[in-house]
């Protein structure tokens, strides 16, 4: 009977510290995004796309409730938008733009893959990289925020996770502002001469070459008043002018997704803490009912009288706890099945368009990619014409 009695004594303990285990601290520090304050020539800003983002979902468990697909693939698409907002409000860079993939040449590329979403914790591995293929850095952020960043009383627009982005922000900066100015010039030349040499290869292949560590380098420049190269500098100009579409589109697909993204957020949240407590609450629950019954077993073999009648009593009180648990399980899985659900509102809240461009009618139905290659092949024609033309 000892054995059994510090039997009970270990396992109340083990769940009292459970209970304690289950607290959670969240941090309320938000990270202030640092901003240029030097004035830079325009001709040394560098121009930077983000790339979508990879949904992350190859590495996932299935079993995992928080990871829904749906939701998964429209962050890819939302989050690096967000994040292209954040480093336009830097002022230390020259276009930003949130692009379908690396077809489009610019200075500066930023990946990234989507570790860990669900409402409550939002981590992202960054990788950054430019023209020149050279790899600047990669690096992993993570934040865990508490329910008052979804509080509607704050009246602020403010992303929940912003003070992320911000740290994203700026260690490009800082890493940026590293760079000389002839680092920048350089970069800038060599975005220039792979859009020349995409369009003429004969006339500007030997203009760059490629390591063999794949970084490429400059080995001469064209001359300035060379006709070949006005015809493509004027293709490319046509060229950024496309890209402020896509960017047009990519900036209403946020607007459409905010609203449904946040209050899916919002509700995730909400329900990862309603699970948190009801396993407490279950787990406790449980517990309790095992301990009253082998309490009672206990006062059951008692030659006391009084003692056997509240085992009676112990024994039938701890199988309602134990019942109790299972049916906050059930409860649980309540829960987990409205986080399913949250995932395809959502992912018919952000079904794609239709939207008009260049006298052609497109449709954006994610495959961005597509229709950018499509454009690219269009420029190509209207060089060729041009070029025959003189």
């Amino acid at each position: 009977m000892r054995y059994l009695f510090r039997g009970l004594t270990l396992l109340l303990a083990s769940s009292v510290l459970v209970a304690c285990g289950g607290q959670r601290v969240t941090s309320t520090v938000i990270t202030p995004l640092q901003q240029q304050t030097v004035q830079v020539e325009e001709s040394q800003l560098l121009d930077i796309a983000i790339l979508p983002f990879d949904p992350g979902l190859d590495d996932t468990d299935d079993d995992d409730i928080t990871v829904l697909p749906a939701v998964r693939n429209a962050e890819a698409q939302y989050l690096p938008n967000k994040l292209a907002t954040t480093l336009q409000e830097t002022n230390a860079w020259g276009a930003v733009r949130a692009v379908p993939s690396r077809q489009t040449i610019v200075d500066v590329y930023v990946d990234g893959t989507i570790i860990h979403s669900d409402g409550e914790t939002l981590t992202l591995d960054i990788s950054v990289s430019d023209s020149s293929n050279r790899h600047w850095y990669k690096k992993s952020y993570s934040e865990t925020i508490g329910q008052y960043a979804y509080d509607s009383s704050r009246q602020t627009k403010r992303d929940p996770f912003q003070g992320l982005f911000n740290r994203i922000a700026n260690d490009l900066l800082q890493y940026n502002q590293q760079l000389s100015a002839d680092d920048a010039e350089r970069l800038r030349t060599i975005s220039s001469l792979r859009f020349a040499r995409d369009f003429s290869p004969e006339a500007f292949s030997d203009h760059i070459k490629e390591t063999p560590g794949g970084q490429l380098e400059i080995l001469s420049l064209p001359a300035r008043n060379d006709p070949t190269l006005l015809r493509i500098e004027r293709i490319r100009e046509r060229d950024y002018l496309y890209i402020d579409t896509m960017q047009e589109y990519y900036d209403a697909f946020s607007l459409r997704m905010n609203k449904p993204y946040q209050a899916w957020r919002m509700a995730s949240h909400e329900e990862l803490e309603a699970v948190r407590e009801l396993k407490r609450q279950s787990f406790n629950r449980t517990v309790g009912g095992i301990v009253a019954i082998l309490g009672g077993i206990a006062a059951a073999g008692s030659n006391n009288g009084s003692a056997q009648s509240a085992a009676a009593v112990s024994i039938g009180a701890g199988a309602l706890l134990i019942k109790s648990g299972f049916s906050k399980r059930a409860e649980l899985q309540i829960h987990e099945d409205a986080l399913i659900e949250l995932g395809q509102s959502l992912e018919a809240a952000v079904e794609p368009r239709v939207i008009e461009l260049e006298n052609r009618t497109i449709t954006l139905t994610g495959n961005v990619e597509a229709q950018y290659a499509q454009w690219k092949a269009l420029l190509r024609d209207i060089y060729q014409a041009e070029r025959g033309g003189i």
